[in-house]
């Protein structure tokens, strides 16, 4: 079986069939699976200091997460998605990892869907602030400090 390989690019680096794929991972899940009607294309994916990083498995993304640049020199981690089929193999896990050291010592916040907290708990994340619902889903903020 071969591997799964990890990759990161900023948006000038994404070729369109790629770009494609991953934005397909996140609607298929995000605003299908997740009935959530929401704009997923942000606008923040093209920023210069975006990050995308994802795991590639037979070239198709399996897994995906982006790191926004915040105006206050802090990090954010989002759009953070396991296809279905690949659940449950630590891919999530190991693009925390990878995304962490992107980051390197600066802060870093998420905002997790509140029944993560405890996945992101071990990362050195702690929650920041009240639960607040959106679109249908307790979410917690969570910060990061270095």
């Amino acid at each position: 079986m071969p591997s799964t390989a990890l990759r990161v690019a900023s948006f000038a680096d994404l070729d369109a069939r790629t770009f494609h794929d991953l934005v397909r991972l996140r609607v298929d899940v995000f605003v299908v699976e997740q009935e959530c009607a929401y704009p997923e294309i942000d606008g923040r994916d093209v920023e210069p200091g975006t990050r995308h990083l994802w795991l590639a498995h037979d070239g198709a993304p399996v897994a995906y997460l982006r790191i926004l640049a915040e105006p206050d020199g802090s990090a954010r981690i989002g759009r953070v998605v396991v296809a279905p089929a690949a659940r449950g193999a630590g891919h999530a896990g190991r693009l925390m990892v990878a995304a962490l050291t992107e980051v390197g010592d600066r802060p870093c916040v998420l905002d997790a869907q509140s029944h993560l907290v405890g996945f992101y708990a071990p990362h050195g994340f702690t929650v920041c602030g009240p639960e607040y619902v959106e679109d249908g889903i307790p979410h917690t903020p969570m910060r990061r400090a270095r």
